[in-house]
């Protein structure tokens, strides 16, 4: 196929940027502005999308959109305008396009957010009624809902957090941790959460862009293995050779301590679940062939981040 490719400059676009290619496919990057890229990619400029230019002749002969790009943070102190201006509108116009285009199927790279807030009580699946928590998340379900409108082939993945090396954000800070020479006092804490590897994404997006018939729909997107943050530690320690080094202290008093240091957010983060059901995707053909631990081993021997 050739594709069409937003974000190719992000974590996860400049992954696909390098991995689509390897799968058979002929990419077209829509660039906001030129930058250099490998010379076997063609790309388009069509400047800022929400007010994109010459989308007619980007799309020109495109098979497929593979919308990554969007805005993971505020820019402003108006975070519910920046968030529908770049993440709801320009994915609803670039779909428009795409439409006008004769383009057979548009992937949108949505987030687990447009379902939950950071953490769920309850096993996610599709089934569930969505109910984001924040501006982020609310974008991305606007956006899910715009393209429900539009007579168009379209197919959303809900991801949770995504891994591998140049991951920032949590992830990275959960790096750093068990980079650290010294026992972690998390061996308490039970609740588990859904990560996605990259390698696992490259191959869901692949699984839904040559899916027979019309989708038209949302898929979580998930390893099937969801870990506790001690199994975590654990698989990024065993990435270096080294022991998990874990150990129980009780969670109130791991919460006293975090509070102690002005830190209890971290608490929260590493005590809520978020569990994810891929069962859809995979049953749509999806084969996540990197487990979970594998691909934390992975990326803390590749400098992790």
């Amino acid at each position: 196929m050739l594709l069409a490719l937003t974000g190719a400059t992000g974590f996860i676009g400049q992954y696909l940027l390098r991995e689509m290619p390897k799968r058979g496919h002929r990419l077209r990057v829509l660039l906001r502005r030129p930058v250099s890229l490998p010379p076997e990619t063609a790309s388009a400029v069509i400047g800022d999308l929400a007010r994109p230019q010459n989308m007619s002749a980007a799309l020109a002969g495109v098979d497929a959109v593979v919308h990554s790009a969007g805005l993971a943070h505020a820019m402003s102190g108006l975070p519910e305008d920046d968030y529908r201006l770049l993440n709801t509108e320009a994915t609803i116009h670039l779909a428009r396009a795409a439409r006008r285009a004769g383009v057979k199927r548009f992937v949108f790279l949505s987030s687990i957010r447009a379902q939950c807030g950071p953490t769920a009580d309850m096993v996610l699946t599709e089934a569930l009624t969505p109910r984001p928590t924040d501006a982020y998340g609310r974008s991305k379900l606007a956006a899910e809902r715009g393209l429900a409108e539009l007579d168009l082939d379209w197919v959303s993945l809900r991801a949770v957090l995504v891994y591998g090396p140049g991951v920032k954000g949590n992830m990275a800070q959960l790096v750093r941790l068990a980079r650290l020479p010294f026992p972690l006092p998390l061996a308490s804490l039970t609740a588990r959460r859904s990560l996605l590897a990259l390698q696992n994404l490259a191959a869901a997006i692949e699984a839904v862009l040559t899916a027979p018939g019309t989708l038209r729909r949302i898929f979580i997107a998930a390893d099937p293995q969801a870990l506790t943050i001690a199994e975590m530690i654990a698989a990024l320690r065993g990435g270096l050779s080294r022991r998990p080094n874990v150990f129980a202290l009780p969670p109130p008093l791991l919460q006293f301590a975090l509070r102690a240091a002005r830190r209890e957010e971290i608490y929260h983060r590493l005590s809520g679940s978020l569990i994810a059901d891929p069962a859809a995707l995979m049953n749509l053909g999806w084969t996540p062939r990197l487990a979970t631990p594998d691909g934390l081993a992975m990326l803390m021997r590749a400098g992790g981040i």
